[in-house]
């Protein structure tokens, strides 16, 4: 008998056979992934006393990963010094390719695999071990972020000047240049809740360097301070090398990458942001982030148009349309003017859902975003012209609902229920279980709850455990969850911690030498099948201060793989135990060695 292509039937019967066989392979291989990422995930939500269950899925993943990690030591050269700033995925060398309409060229455009660095980012000539907390705050060593252009430009605005080998951060802003800390005292008798710890965290767009953020600490207020990558500034730089938390980052056609009902406030100081053109659609991803009942804060044009329209180059009429503008399309957003003084004018986002229902009503602008719209996708997602509605479902995401800081950080947050396996009791396990982690770790590494510490980065969290473990120490921690997990960083945002959704197949959005301490937890386990896992070792070198440490938590496979990878980028590793000494499970410390470049600018 012959197939319907000619083919002899003793020929069909043995293919017949292959196929199975073809089929068994890809199974088992997809099998082995699947176990790899169930580590990850499960041994964070879950009991860590099923250990030994899970070290068979670790074995189970090991093989896979041979391809993806190198056993066999690399020494990698250094970069030239002309990358000692190098951002892979918002270079300014290459905003050329990429389009002006909305600054789009400032959003993240990664290079491709083949156009990967795999080199080691040299320090400035003359970098110096960065100036310890809180005297950070008010100075850094000038060789260490060498751009005068600020300085120079903003000298009337008292953001920094140069005095010796450093740079003095006097507290001043365009719109406080005699100080930040009167600019917030105003602030705070606008929104009593500023005081009591019913704000907690905040976000400020176009954050200069970052002074407001800085200020808010000492207040008990968590900011994420955000501006795009720049050629002359480097905000974001000063900002992380002051010990201020910030990311690079910029409202234009992409969303934030937060979850929605994140942020208890927002903030914008003449950042520039236009934010009644393209329909507003600005202001609606600040919608999206801000929590109900959370407040949007704003100085700069066109609030108080009446006194200081003469010194923006327009004139009064301008002003006003401006403002009548931006207060029409905050009250079709359920904005509510709260409260406004002098130069300073702050919105509050409605907590009742009974503003939005005229939303839906046809030939409304902005409208309500229909039932496909997914109000926490935050990775490479398109920004829409539509209000985020609030769900229902969540009676407690409200501000006023919210317990207030620091009760908030150990009570489960509501939204936990949304998490695949989450639940007050999970969470509960998971709050006592990073600070036997975090207790452990400080006998590892002395330099945890000292100056020596000051920007930690949970490289992919699950409810940020191990930041709230550290909440007493003099450190601020980036919790970043990964763009293919579950949504576990609103319950981060929720218990008044920060982070972001990140994924480790690229660069993360900050400059070189901007964190003194990288966590994972078996992030490699996880990610191998999807990562070369030699890409994200070198952006943390690229990310990790000289001196600073790297805490990572694997299996035994993989700590001994990332060793011989750690020792060609010049780190020094040991190997250590859990604190449960599980057999399967170990721990690498590793500190980066402070080195100078022998290569010259290209």
């Amino acid at each position: 008998m012959k197939h319907k292509d000619g083919k002899p039937g003793s020929q069909q019967d043995k293919n017949s056979r292959a196929v199975p066989m073809t089929i068994m392979f890809f199974v088992l291989c997809g099998f082995s992934f699947y176990l790899g990422g169930l580590f990850c995930s499960e041994k964070h939500r879950f009991d860590n006393n099923d250990a030994k269950d899970v070290a068979k899925a670790v074995q189970s993943s090991t093989e896979v990963g041979v391809g993806s990690l190198q056993m066999k030591s690399v020494n990698f050269p250094e970069c030239s010094i002309d990358y000692q700033d190098y951002t892979p995925c918002t270079n300014p060398k290459i905003w050329k390719k990429y389009g002006t309409h909305r600054l789009t060229f400032m959003e993240r455009h990664c290079p491709p695999v083949f156009e990967r660095k795999e080199c080691l980012i040299p320090p400035p000539d003359g970098y110096k071990v960065p100036i310890t907390w809180p005297k950070s705050r008010d100075e850094c060593w000038y060789r260490n972020v060498p751009y005068n252009w600020i300085n120079k430009q903003k000298s009337n605005q008292n953001w920094l000047r140069k005095e010796g080998e450093k740079f003095i951060f006097p507290g001043g802003g365009t719109m406080f240049p005699r100080g930040v800390s009167e600019y917030v005292d105003l602030m705070q008798d606008l929104i009593p809740g500023m005081k009591d710890g019913t704000v907690r965290t905040a976000i400020d767009t176009g954050c200069g360097v970052a002074s407001w953020g800085g200020d808010l600490l000492d207040r008990g207020i968590l900011t994420v301070s955000l501006a795009p990558r720049d050629n002359h500034e480097a905000q974001v730089q000063f900002a992380l090398e002051r010990g201020i938390p910030a990311i690079l980052g910029i409202i234009s056609t992409q969303r934030l990458p937060f979850p929605s009902k994140s942020f208890d406030m927002a903030h914008c100081s003449r950042c520039l942001i236009p934010w009644t053109e393209f329909g507003g659609i600005y202001l609606l991803e600040i919608h999206r982030i801000l929590r109900p009942g959370g407040f949007w804060v704003l100085s700069g044009p066109p609030v108080n148009y009446e006194h200081r329209w003469r010194g923006w180059n327009t004139t009064i009429e301008e002003q006003k349309s401006d403002y009548d503008k931006l207060q029409k399309l905050l009250t079709s957003m359920c904005f509510k003017l709260y409260k406004q003084k002098d130069d300073i004018a702050v919105w509050q986002k409605s907590a009742n859902n009974n503003c939005y229902e005229k939303l839906a009503k046809p030939d409304v602008y902005p409208p309500k975003c229909d039932d496909s719209f997914e109000p926490d996708s935050a990775w490479y997602t398109p920004l829409r012209s539509c209000v985020v509605v609030p769900n229902p479902k969540y009676k407690k995401s409200a501000l006023a609902s919210l317990p207030k800081w620091p009760e908030r950080l150990h009570v489960a947050p509501e939204r936990i229920s949304g998490v695949h396996g989450g639940s007050a009791s999970v969470f509960k396990h998971d709050d006592s279980k990073w600070k036997v982690r975090a207790k452990h770790y400080k006998k590892l590494v002395p330099a945890i709850g000292t100056d020596k510490i000051r920007n930690v980065m949970d490289m992919n969290t699950v409810f940020g455990g191990f930041a709230a473990a550290l909440i007493d120490d003099p450190v601020w921690v980036m919790n970043v969850v990964s763009s293919y997990g579950a949504n576990t960083l609103a319950v981060v945002y929720d218990r008044g911690l920060i982070g972001t959704y990140h994924d480790w197949c690229e660069a993360f959005s900050t400059y070189p030498r901007t964190y003194d301490l990288l966590h994972l937890d078996g992030l490699f386990t996880a990610e191998s099948h999807r990562c070369d896992m030699k890409y994200v070792l070198l952006e943390m070198d690229r990310i990790l201060r000289p001196n600073g440490y790297a805490i990572i938590r694997e299996s035994r496979y993989f700590v001994d793989a990332v060793a011989a990878i750690a020792k060609g980028m010049r780190w020094s590793c040991r190997k250590e135990d859990t604190e449960y000494d599980v057999e399967n499970e170990k721990m690498l410390i590793c500190q980066k060695k402070l080195w100078y470049s022998s290569n010259k600018s290209s």
